[in-house]
């Protein structure tokens, strides 16, 4: 049995399962349509998404789309990409760095989602939470074994580390991942 993306999106507006651990209301950020074909789940949204409404609105957003050669229309454009992060609120920081996403969230939604969008042909696992969550055992042990072992998942998944500043210097000691990763996901969001 199929399920309604319009239902399960208008019961994730209203979710408010992790009211409680939230430093604002809950504000559930994600975009869906029936005919996307690219899934991405990140960890959560950020501040300037939360205000926003917008997923990957900030400075991550621009380097994410960097990386998938994709402007801001198309990467917006929901008939071909779905955006639905593991945490579907922001769930604040501490010392400036984003908290992770609640643990309820992932379990209750993830699921549903996936079950209303049939025709997600690639999943982008941006980051270790969206990583952990979608591969449990199947995944690595660290964030850039699982990245560079993109091979081994591609028919699924791709697998990005999180693009935000805070991981310059991964990228930095990991050349290979624009060598080799980035081309190889580019050919592949293309042909999607």
């Amino acid at each position: 049995m199929r399920i309604s993306l319009a239902v399960v999106s208008r019961e994730a507006r209203a979710c408010r399962i992790c009211e409680d651990k939230l430093p604002q209301e809950p504000k559930p950020v994600f975009r869906v349509g029936k005919t996307a074909r690219l899934l991405i789940v990140g960890q959560a949204p950020g501040r300037l998404a939360h205000e926003t409404g917008i997923p990957w609105n900030d400075p991550s957003g621009d380097v994410l789309r960097d990386w998938l050669a994709l402007d801001r229309n198309a990467f917006y454009d929901t008939s071909r990409i779905a955006i639905v992060p593991t945490g579907l609120c922001y769930p604040g920081t501490v010392d400036g760095a984003d908290l992770p996403p609640c643990a309820e969230c992932a379990p209750l939604w993830q699921p549903r989602f996936r079950a209303a969008l049939p025709e997600i042909r690639l999943t982008l696992l941006v980051g270790s939470y969206a990583q952990a969550f979608c591969l449990k055992e199947r995944r690595k042990e660290t964030l850039a074994k699982t990245v560079r072992a993109y091979r081994d998942y591609l028919l699924d998944f791709f697998f990005l580390p999180h693009p935000s500043w805070r991981n310059l210097l991964w990228l930095k000691r990991n050349p290979w991942f624009e060598r080799n990763v980035l081309p190889a996901l580019r050919q592949r969001v293309k042909a999607l």
